[in-house]
C-alpha cells in the first residue's frame, strides 16, 4: 500500500508539475536530444554497457518534458553507498549480473537562471544472469530520480553541458533469485548524490 501511494504521489506532481507550467513563451530552439558522458565508459576495462537517449521538448523556456532510453548492467545491490568499504572490495557483487532496459519520462523546470531540477520516472525490465552469462529470469524495477543541475550552453546555445547530483529510489524491484536478493535485503532501496555529466545539442 505504501509503495502504491509513493508512486501515485510521484506521478501527481508530474502531471502537476507540467499543468502549472506556463503557456508557450518565446524560445529559440524547441527540441534537444541528449546523452550521458558516462557513455564513455563502456570504452573501459569492466564496462558497464551504459547507454542513455534522451529527446526533450520545451513547453516554455523554463519548462520541458523528456522521453529518456536507458539500458546498462550492474554487479552489485545499487543501494549501496559511497564511501562503505564493501563498494570497492567487490565483497557484495552478485553471483552474476543483472541487465536492464528501460524508458521514462522527465519533467525539467530552470529555478534560477541556468539550475535545473529534473523529476524522472523510469521503468525497466531487468534480466538476471548466473556468472556463465546464463539468463536465469526476469523482473521489473521502477526507479525514480530527483535531479539538480546547472546547464552551459555554447557555440550560440547550440551546445550544451549538464552536470547535475541526483537522489534515486526504487519502490518496485521485483522477482530477484534467491542469491541476489540474499545480497539486495542487506542494503536501503535509494542512493545519494549520484553524479550525472550530460552533454546535448538543440535544435
Amino acid at each position: 500500500m505504501k509503495t502504491r501511494l509513493t508512486i501515485l504521489l510521484m506521478l501527481a506532481i508530474l502531471a502537476e508539475s507540467c499543468l502549472q507550467a506556463a503557456k508557450p513563451d518565446s524560445v529559440s530552439h524547441r527540441y534537444f536530444i541528449s546523452t550521458s558522458l558516462w557513455s564513455l565508459a563502456n570504452f573501459g576495462k569492466d564496462p558497464a554497457d551504459f547507454y542513455e537517449l534522451n529527446v526533450g521538448y520545451r513547453l516554455t523556456s523554463k519548462d520541458a518534458v523528456i522521453l529518456n532510453a536507458m539500458t546498462w548492467k550492474y554487479h552489485e545491490p545499487l543501494g549501496i553507498p559511497y564511501g562503505n568499504k564493501d563498494k570497492y572490495a567487490q565483497t557484495k557483487d552478485y553471483p552474476g549480473f543483472v541487465r536492464a532496459y528501460g524508458m521514462g519520462i522527465i519533467y525539467q523546470r530552470v529555478i534560477w537562471k541556468q539550475l535545473f531540477t529534473n523529476g524522472h520516472a523510469n521503468v525497466f525490465m531487468q534480466n538476471f544472469y548466473n556468472a556463465q552469462n546464463d539468463k536465469m529470469q526476469s523482473g521489473v524495477q521502477l526507479y525514480l530520480q530527483f535531479r539538480v543541475g546547472y546547464k552551459w550552453e555554447i557555440f550560440k546555445h547550440r551546445l550544451f553541458v549538464e552536470p547535475a547530483l541526483s537522489f534515486c529510489y526504487w519502490p518496485v524491484n521485483t522477482n530477484f533469485p534467491y542469491d541476489f536478493h540474499d545480497l539486495e535485503k542487506d542494503w536501503p532501496n535509494y542512493f545519494l548524490f549520484e553524479p550525472h555529466l550530460n552533454i546535448g545539442i538543440n535544435f
